[in-house]
């Protein structure tokens, strides 16, 4: 247990770009980009954690983003800079890594 508490406290905490893309209705095959903002993490699991809390509390929810809340089949760009970008898609199971060529995109959601 101690192991695990010094293993986080090093863990320094930095800013990830997320973005965020979303069907206009759950089960269509094409997303568009709804918001993009950074969050303040240690990695990109807590990153997706905190982005799924925040689209899924209605207070937490920023107002510039036109984001329905957060479901199964939305998909998370984390963008690192010249470290790349990882896509990453909500399933029942968790947050599974996709890769950009499965994700396919509306003219409107220029990155």
């Amino acid at each position: 247990m101690v192991r695990l508490w010094r293993k986080k406290m090093w863990m320094a905490k930095r800013a990830y770009e997320a973005t965020i893309f979303q069907t206009s209705r759950f089960g269509e095959p094409k997303y568009r980009q709804v918001c993009r903002l950074t969050v303040t993490a240690s990695d990109h699991h807590e990153a997706l954690s905190i982005l799924y809390r925040m689209f899924n509390v209605v207070d937490l929810m920023p107002k510039n983003c036109q984001a329905r809340f957060m479901g199964t089949g939305d998909i998370v760009l984390i963008d690192e800079g010249r470290k790349g970008q990882t896509y990453y898609r909500l399933c029942s199971g968790g947050w599974k890594p996709v890769e950009r060529q499965r994700v396919i995109l509306t003219e409107y959601s220029k990155i």
